[in-house]
């Protein structure tokens, strides 16, 4: 286990708060645009990736300036809408996609660090507990409790 000490933040109370309220406020004013996919949905739709985007562009161009070919079941105003959205929308998601990465980052690096900490000091009294150090043992017995293995056998 490593004891190099990669991240020491102490982040502000008021910050943390100011970030809820941005979140908040982010959440809120994107709700009435938002929609939830069910996992069989997010399966089956074909999906516009970067490769795409072009594509898609180029027929949004093609379809206005030679509109004969457009099929007559196909909505070329609604197309543009939806184009439209996504140009708006995928910077914002790149921007969130970022920050989702580095709280998820800090959030491990930090974490990591706690734990490999509290493994020492639960080491520190396992070891005290074998050596009858008063007090130990009922720590040790309370934090081994973590480490408890579950019988994979069920009674029947």
């Amino acid at each position: 286990m490593s004891t190099e000490n990669v991240i020491s933040i102490e982040i502000p109370a008021e910050d943390v708060q100011a970030v809820k309220d941005a979140l908040n406020t982010i959440q809120s004013t994107l709700k009435p645009y938002m929609l939830a996919l069910t996992p069989e949905q997010r399966k089956t739709i074909p999906k516009m990736s970067d490769g795409t985007e072009p594509f898609v562009a180029k027929v949004m161009d093609y379809a206005v300036s030679d509109p004969q070919f457009v099929p007559p079941f196909m909505d070329v105003p609604e197309m543009k809408k939806d184009f439209d959205a996504v140009s708006q929308l995928l910077p914002l998601l790149r921007t969130v996609e970022q920050i989702d990465s580095n709280l998820s980052d800090t959030a491990m690096m930090a974490g990591s660090e706690a734990y490999v900490a509290a493994l020492s000091y639960y080491n520190s009294v396992k070891l005290a507990s074998k050596m009858n150090i008063p007090g130990a043992k009922a720590i040790y017995d309370d934090l081994s409790k973590r480490f408890a293995k579950k019988s994979s056998r069920t009674e029947q």
